[in-house]
């Protein structure tokens, strides 16, 4: 775990998904997030990096689909990892960012169509993995 050893609150340990270097390399040298995706389609980085990219053009709808996909992608290796559906998923671990990263896509996405009750849930939900991911996503 990053600087972790102790739980001491009770609730359940830290969640660190497993780091994908050739996908995680790819993006930071430039690949096409296309690329990279189509390579490595259980990499949730890839998947933000498109669905922000898309709301950026104004795809309000390809990005929602982007960061769906994941979204989903990275709920599959939280579980794999031993996450339990709750507990900390700390933005710190570089591994974790492709999901917050979409988790907070995916919120921004459903806001934009007017999906409120989704947009909530996922506002919630990545405020609860993880404080630090909401506040540096979030631009505060």
């Amino acid at each position: 775990m990053t600087g972790m050893t102790q739980n001491l609150l009770g609730g359940p340990a830290p969640t660190e998904l497993p780091d994908n270097p050739e996908a995680r390399t790819a993006l930071e040298e430039g690949v096409d997030p296309f690329e990279v995706a189509a390579r490595h389609p259980d990499y949730p980085g890839a998947w933000a990096e498109l669905a922000d990219r898309s709301f950026a053009k104004g795809s309000v709808i390809d990005s929602y689909a982007f960061a769906r996909t994941g979204y989903h992608r990275g709920l599959d290796q939280l579980r794999r990892a031993g996450w339990k559906g709750h507990g900390p998923i700390p933005w710190e671990h570089e591994p974790n960012r492709g999901f917050l990263r979409a988790l907070h896509a995916l919120a921004r996405a459903a806001a934009a169509i007017g999906e409120d009750s989704e947009a909530e849930r996922c506002k919630t939900f990545l405020r609860d993995s993880s404080a630090e991911a909401a506040d540096a996503l979030n631009g505060s």
